[in-house]
């Protein structure tokens, strides 16, 4: 396994990046949309949203250190801790979008 990091390795890395970014503020948008009664969402959504980031955090955090100690290249560490956390923000922002706007 290389050591070093080629550009693309990076690009992958900083994709991976903007789209939890963007993930991110789309479910937090419409979370608080739902809470304004303008998004269609269940009554346990605020639950959810507390519950479901210690294990993702949690998750995000062994990978980080397991890629750390088999020896991978700093652009594998970040894109390791990203993936839990981005297939939780992926499922949410499918889910949300799917309920849609409140229109009564």
């Amino acid at each position: 396994m290389p050591r070093t990091a080629n550009p693309l390795h990076l690009w992958n890395a900083t994709l991976q990046m903007t789209f939890l970014l963007i993930e991110t503020q789309s479910v937090i948008t419409m979370r608080l949309l739902g809470m304004a009664g303008l998004w269609n969402v269940t009554r346990s959504e605020n639950t959810r949203m507390v519950d479901e980031k210690p294990p993702a955090m949690m998750q995000s955090a062994m990978n980080a250190v397991s890629a750390t100690m088999n020896g991978a290249r700093p652009d594998q560490i970040v894109t390791s801790a990203i993936r839990p956390l981005r297939a939780k923000t992926r499922s949410n922002t499918n889910r949300l979008a799917k309920r849609g706007p409140k229109f009564n």
